[in-house]
């Protein structure tokens, strides 16, 4: 299979879906999507409009104001989730499929990953029987009865990035689905597809109407959404730009937001750690979805006096790596998403090169390659951490390494950003990697790698975001807590 073979097969491409069903658009506007291996088109996607938007977000108000969705049980709302489960189980590979084509992700990588879609929703299923929707409480008022319920927010925006938006929709769509709330789901300009997988599963297990709605817009129209005052909530993940956008526009509602934003993450290399075992796990992950990672470990903080090391172990794995068609079973990193971001990274990379940082090895468009948004993955050494390639997100594969003459050095550096999303310790000793760790300001420390865990929590703390996503933390903000005082217990309880 190469990506020139892969064609879309999706049943509505023209089409939204919305309260329940698939209905056409306003206008003829549509979204060319290019497979990122070939630059030919892919598929062209409905364009929402105004009139458009409007529509998807009266159906989900009307579904959550009169329809039964936020009345059912959790464990009512449970089978339904496992129901889509199911479907992104039997759909998986065909995920998969998309993500390499709109992005660039390998096809081996974006399997295993796609495979996990399906656990999200089950995950959040199961929490039907062990989350505490309804506490009971002793009042303290003098009455008899105390309760601490725990409802569905309302109706929320859902808008999910095109680097990985399979996985996405399972850690926003099902613990929103799951809490009782009512969902427009807004899909990328640059990877629509997967968005439109999610409404005919919707369709497939008969999830009531108007409970998901699926478009697909650009930012005029987005906004629209996070504007609408019959949205109770926006969960969003994307760039920080964006995200201070949103955050004020909710502000101005007083509209809940949830923002999974930028990052510039730091790994710290401490004296203890061989460089050689540090630039095996950090190359390897630095070319996962060929860069375009949010919690991407970026900034390499290392010993001065092991500098040179790392970074020609750097170079050996780099070099080492086969760049090329994402289908292809030998290669470790595909093409970047459009050549937009492409043109991106390359300004970044000549911004490294005017402000003194010496590339060590990649820098530019491998030679082998005639076509395709393709990027070697660079190593900048001798990095200031002042510098534009130290603080500004880049979206790819392009590291920059920066020396520390002492610990206390390197925390600061690590903490000297905007940004706070993820970072790592590379140390043999735990009792160290704990301690650093808890000096970082960071949603996630690891040690030794990049250990982000939704299962646990994931997010940032600084512009790298406001809440959490993943496990029953990413659960919480879907739900509004209400206190409820009677004078006996009521007999529904």
């Amino acid at each position: 299979m190469k990506a020139e073979e892969i064609t879309p097969r999706l049943n509505h491409p023209d089409q939204f879906f919305i309260n329940g069903k698939w209905v056409k658009p306003s206008s003829p506007s549509t979204i060319a999507v290019y497979n990122s291996t070939t630059e030919q088109p892919f598929i062209q996607i409905a364009e929402a409009q105004e009139a458009d938007m409007r529509l998807a977000v009266d159906a989900a108000r009307q579904a959550f104001d009169t329809g039964p969705w936020p009345k059912m049980s959790p464990s009512e709302r449970a089978k339904y989730l496992t129901a889509i489960a199911a479907e992104f189980d039997r759909r998986s590979e065909e995920l998969a499929e998309i993500w390499a084509v709109e992005t660039g992700t390998v096809y081996a990588t974006g399997v295993a990953i796609s495979r996990g879609i399906g656990d999200t929703f089950r995950y959040y299923a199961n929490l039907a029987e062990t989350f505490t929707f309804k506490e009971h409480h002793k009042p303290s008022n003098g009455a008899n009865y105390g309760l601490l319920v725990r409802e569905p927010v309302g109706v929320t925006g859902v808008i999910i990035p095109w680097n990985a938006p399979g996985q996405l929709i399972g850690q926003k769509c099902a613990p929103a689905l799951l809490a009782g709330c009512t969902i427009v789901l807004k899909g990328s300009p640059e990877a629509p597809c997967a968005p439109y997988v999610m409404g005919e599963i919707c369709e497939t297990i008969g999830l009531p109407p108007g409970v998901v709605n699926v478009l697909t817009a650009d930012r005029a129209v987005s906004e629209l959404l996070v504007r609408d005052p019959k949205i109770d909530k926006i969960t969003f993940t994307g760039s920080t730009a964006a995200g201070r956008r949103i955050g004020a526009i909710c502000a101005e509602r007083v509209a809940r937001c949830t923002l999974e934003l930028g990052g510039k993450s730091p790994a710290i290399i401490l004296d203890d750690y061989d460089p050689r075992l540090a630039a095996e796990a950090l190359a390897t992950r630095s070319v996962f979805l060929s860069g375009q990672v949010c919690s991407a470990l970026t900034r390499i903080i290392v010993p001065r006096k092991r500098h040179d090391e790392l970074v020609e172990a750097l170079k050996d794995k780099f070099e080492a790596m086969k760049v090329g068609d994402p289908f292809d079973a030998g290669t470790h990193m595909g093409p970047l998403a459009t050549r937009t971001h492409r043109d991106r990274v390359e300004r970044y990379i000549g911004i490294g090169k005017s402000e003194g940082a010496t590339i060590a090895t990649g820098g530019s468009r491998p030679s082998h390659l005639n076509r395709g948004f393709f990027i070697e993955p660079t190593v900048f050494a001798h990095v200031d951490n002042h510098s534009t390639i130290a603080r500004e997100e880049i979206f790819g594969p392009v590291l920059a390494v920066i020396s520390y003459d002492s610990e206390v050095e390197a925390i600061e550096l690590a903490n000297d950003t905007i940004y706070g999303l993820n970072a790592a310790v590379f140390t043999n000793d735990s009792d160290k990697a704990y301690a650093v760790a808890r000096q970082l300001r960071s949603g996630t420390a690891g040690q030794n790698g990049s250990r982000s865990d939704f299962r646990i929590a994931f997010g940032g703390v600084k512009q790298s975001g406001i809440g959490r996503e993943g496990g029953v933390e990413g659960l919480l903000p879907f739900l509004e807590s209400k206190t409820v005082i009677l004078d006996g217990a009521p007999t529904a309880i």
